[in-house]
């Protein structure tokens, strides 16, 4: 798999396209802002929502590229009748011609929108879950204290960081990182909780923790923390068993669903 920025520097490479952007809405809308496609003399990469505002917004998108007049500012568009949508809303789309030389500087904008996840632990249900993460709304931080566990070649959302002991990595993530721990080791996974632990009493801004486990697992973890003076209140902060309930399945990218679920609704 790999994510729809890869997909649009992959295509800038051979041609130009158009980037479409909602920039803002009103009212009930089929996508937020921040929200892109771009549009090629023949396909798309990504969606600003489908239906009639997306072929709208694509028809004007073509004729430009086609050597029309191009389109200036940001235009509106109201999810009415005169679109077919039944929304309600409004849409205001800004459009951008866009060609390798932009390429660039369009990765960093394009992820900077992301929401951050740390992802610890390079084994198999960490592979799959960094495949399935590039392809949805996150930019991933993937960390782990062995040499060569990372595969080549990864999409744009993912970065790789070596970092031994492991646990150092938690103090440098990006501020609101969701985090998932699930390395080779019990006791590197218990390092992590307790130095994710410590960022939260000093700083609260790691949304969610989750720690890949059995509720056996946590109980031990659990015990340990406690010797460790963390309290009832701050260990609450941790996830553990990971995954939204109900998803049974052991296999690796079963569990990476579960997971990518549960990320989704925080």
């Amino acid at each position: 798999m790999s994510g729809a920025v890869d997909e649009l520097l992959a295509r800038l490479k051979r041609e130009s396209g158009v980037l479409v952007r909602v920039e803002s809405t009103q009212g009930s809308a089929p996508r937020e802002a921040g929200t892109w496609m771009a549009v090629w003399a023949d396909g798309l990469t990504a969606t600003i929502g489908g239906g009639q505002l997306e072929f709208q917004a694509t028809d004007e998108a073509r004729a430009w590229l086609a050597g029309g007049p191009p389109i200036e500012g940001v235009q509106r568009y109201p999810l009415g009748p005169s679109l077919g949508q039944c929304c309600g809303g409004v849409v205001f789309l800004s459009f951008r011609r866009i060609s390798a030389a932009d390429a660039k500087a369009l990765q960093t904008e394009l992820l900077a929108h992301l929401e951050p996840v740390a992802l610890f632990g390079g084994g198999h249900v960490g592979a799959a879950l960094a495949r399935l993460l590039s392809t949805l709304p996150f930019s991933v931080r993937w960390i782990d204290s062995r040499d060569g566990v990372f595969p080549d070649d990864l999409p744009a959302q993912i970065e790789t960081e070596h970092s031994d002991p492991v646990q150092d990595a938690v103090a440098q993530l990006a501020t609101g990182s969701r985090v998932l721990i699930m390395s080779f080791s019990h006791a590197e996974d218990l390092d992590i909780v307790i130095a994710c632990l410590k960022r939260l009493r000093a700083r609260g801004d790691l949304p969610y923790v989750g720690l890949i486990g059995s509720k056996t697992k946590w109980a031990t973890f659990r015990h340990r923390l406690e010797a460790r003076g963390f309290t009832a209140e701050e260990m609450a902060r941790i996830t553990c068993p990971i995954g939204v309930p109900g998803i049974t399945g052991k296999e690796p990218e079963v569990i990476a669903v579960a997971v990518a679920a549960q990320l989704l609704q925080q």
